[in-house]
C-alpha cells in the first residue's frame, strides 16, 4: 500500500476559548501551505478534540504516516513526556500506523524576529499615544511559561538576551508565569526598582488564555504601585507570518528526519545540576484525567474568555459548571486562580502523600520527610540509552526503565537520527515502554512524581501565598 502523509499539531489545550479558536488557525494556515496533506489537531487537555481523536481523522482520510509537530514554544514536560506518550499509546493501539514526532520550536531566528515585531508594535502605539522614550530609558520584561525543566526555562532567558541586545534596550530581564521564579509580580517589583521610565512586557506566548491575562492583571497591579513608570503590555506571538514560518520548518524537518532535540541539556538523559534525580525517568503523560474536560463552559460568565475563576468550586457551583480540582502533579496547572499560586505547589513522588494529609504544612518539613513512595525499577548497564557514556565516579548506570502496561511491544516516535558529533538520538529519553496505560479520565492515577527541587523559593509560587 503506498504511503500517505498526514499532519498532527499537538497543543497543550486551555478553558479559555479564545486560545482554543488561536490554536486552530494555526492548524488552518499549515493546510493553505501543504494542500497536498491532511492536516488536523488535538489538544492533552481541557479541550476537544484531544490528540487520539485528530489522529482518528487522519487514519479515516487513509493517511499511514503522520508527521506529529507540537505546538510549543519549549521542550519541557509536555513536549518530552506527555505528548509523546499519547502518541506511543496510539501507535501501539494501531499496528501499521505510523507516527514521526518533531521537535518544538524552539530557539529559532524566525521566532525572535516575530517576538521582536511583537515587541516595536507595542512601543510604537505608546510613543504614539503618550511620547517618545529612548530606547535606553525602557527596560525589557520577557515572560516565560514557567516549567520544572531548567532546560526550557534558560531557552526564555536567551530569547530575551537576543531581544534585549539586537533591539537595544537599556535594559532586560526574565520572569515566568508559574511554576519556576521569579513570577511575574515580583520581578516586575524588582524591574520596577533599577530606575527605568518605561518597562515593556512582553508575554512570550503562543496564544492568550489564563496565563497571558494573568500577566497583564499582574502588570496592572505592579504599575499601580509605581506610577512614575510607564508600563506597557505587548501583545503575544500568536499567528505571526513567521511563527507560521517556523511550524513549516518543524513538519520539514520531520518529514526529512531532521528533527534533533536538545539531548545534551536534557534532564532526563544527563545529570543536569539541581535536577540529578530526574535523570532516566519514565516517559509517561499525566494528562490522562482531564483530557477533553472542557466543554460545557459556554454559560461561564466569562463568555470563553476564561480567567481561572471555574478553579474556585463555590463559583462553578454557581453557575452550574463542571469543576475540576488542580494536578496532583509536580508541575502545577495552567488553570490555578490568580491569586493562589500557594496552593498550587503540590509535590509528586515520595512528598505526594504529605501534601495531600496536610496541605498546610511547613513546605521543608514535608521535603525533609522520609519516602514512602514506591521506586520505580532499573537496569543497570554501560550507559544511560542516549549513546552518550557517563561517569558518575562509581559505576556506569542504563537508565532505560522498562515498563510493561499491557502488551509487549516497544515504540520509539522520535525517529533515530545523528547530530555532526556522531550521537545517537531518539525522543524517548532511551525508556523501552508498553504503552497501553490503561488510565481512566479519573484523579486517581498513581503516578509518582519528582518534585520541583526549588518549589518553596521565596520568588516562585511561594510568594504568592500572601495574596491569599
Amino acid at each position: 500500500m503506498a504511503e500517505k502523509l498526514g499532519i498532527m499539531v499537538c497543543g497543550h489545550g486551555s478553558r479559555n476559548q479564545n486560545a482554543a479558536r488561536e490554536f486552530a488557525v494555526i492548524a488552518e494556515a499549515l493546510k493553505a501551505r501543504n494542500p497536498d496533506m491532511p492536516v488536523e489537531y488535538g489538544y492533552l487537555e481541557f479541550c476537544n478534540p484531544v490528540i487520539a481523536e485528530g489522529l482518528d481523522r487522519l487514519r479515516a482520510q487513509g493517511v499511514t504516516r503522520v508527521l506529529a509537530v507540537p505546538g510549543m514554544l519549549f521542550a519541557a514536560g509536555h513536549a518530552k513526556n506527555d505528548i509523546p506518550s499519547v502518541l506511543n499509546t496510539y501507535q501501539a493501539q494501531h499496528p501499521g500506523f505510523v507516527i514521526n514526532y518533531g521537535r518544538e520550536l524552539g530557539i529559532d531566528l524566525k521566532m525572535i524576529r516575530a517576538a521582536g515585531d511583537r515587541i516595536q508594535e507595542a512601543v510604537d502605539a505608546v510613543n504614539a499615544e503618550h511620547g517618545f522614550v529612548d530606547r535606553h530609558d525602557t527596560l525589557l520584561m520577557v515572560v516565560g511559561r514557567g516549567s520544572s525543566d531548567p532546560d526550557a526555562n534558560s531557552n526564555a532567558t536567551k530569547v530575551m538576551r537576543m531581544l534585549w541586545e539586537g533591539m537595544g534596550f537599556g535594559w532586560g530581564e526574565t520572569c515566568y508565569s508559574g511554576v519556576t521564579f521569579p513570577l511575574v509580580e515580583p520581578g516586575l517589583t524588582h524591574a520596577a526598582k533599577l530606575g527605568y521610565k518605561r518597562i515593556v512586557v512582553f508575554p512570550y506566548f503562543l496564544f492568550t488564555g489564563v496565563l497571558v491575562k494573568r500577566i497583564y492583571s499582574y502588570t496592572d497591579e505592579v504599575a499601580a504601585r509605581h506610577p512614575e513608570i510607564q508600563f506597557v503590555k505587548a501583545g503575544y506571538l500568536n499567528d505571526h507570518p513567521l511563527v507560521l514560518d517556523a511550524f513549516q520548518d518543524r513538519v520539514r524537518e520531520t518529514l526529512e528526519g531532521q528533527a534533533v532535540m536538545n539531548c545534551q541539556m536534557c534532564k532526563y538523559r544527563e545529570q543536569v545540576l539541581g535536577f540529578e534525580a530526574d535523570i532516566g525517568r519514565p516517559q509517561e503523560s499525566h494528562h490522562h484525567h482531564v483530557e477533553g474536560i472542557g466543554g460545557g463552559l459556554e454559560n461561564c460568565p466569562c463568555k470563553g474568555d476564561c480567567d481561572a475563576s471555574c478553579r474556585d468550586e463555590d463559583f462553578c457551583r454557581q453557575h452550574g459548571l463542571p469543576f475540576t480540582p488542580l494536578h496532583s502533579h509536580a508541575e502545577p496547572n495552567a488553570l490555578e486562580p490568580v491569586f493562589d499560586y500557594g496552593a498550587s505547589v503540590t509535590l509528586g513522588g515520595k512528598y505526594a502523600h504529605l501534601m495531600n494529609a496536610a496541605p498546610d504544612a511547613d513546605l521543608q518539613a514535608v521535603m525533609d520527610a522520609p519516602s514512602t513512595g514506591k521506586a520505580h525499577g532499573h537496569e543497570h548497564g554501560p550507559d544511560c540509552g542516549c549513546g552518550h557514556h557517563h561517569d558518575h565516579g562509581h559505576h556506569h548506570h542504563d537508565h532505560g526503565h522498562h515498563h510493561d502496561h499491557g502488551h509487549d511491544r516497544n515504540h520509539d516516535h522520535g525517529h533515530h537520527h545523528h547530530d555532526d558529533h556522531g550521537h545517537h538520538h531518539d525522543h524517548s529519553h532511551g525508556h523501552a515502554h508498553d504503552h497501553a496505560h490503561g488510565h481512566g479520565h479519573g484523579h486517581g492515577h498513581d503516578h509518582h512524581h519528582a518534585p520541583y527541587p526549588h518549589a518553596d523559593h521565596p520568588l516562585g509560587p511561594r510568594s504568592m501565598q500572601k495574596k491569599k
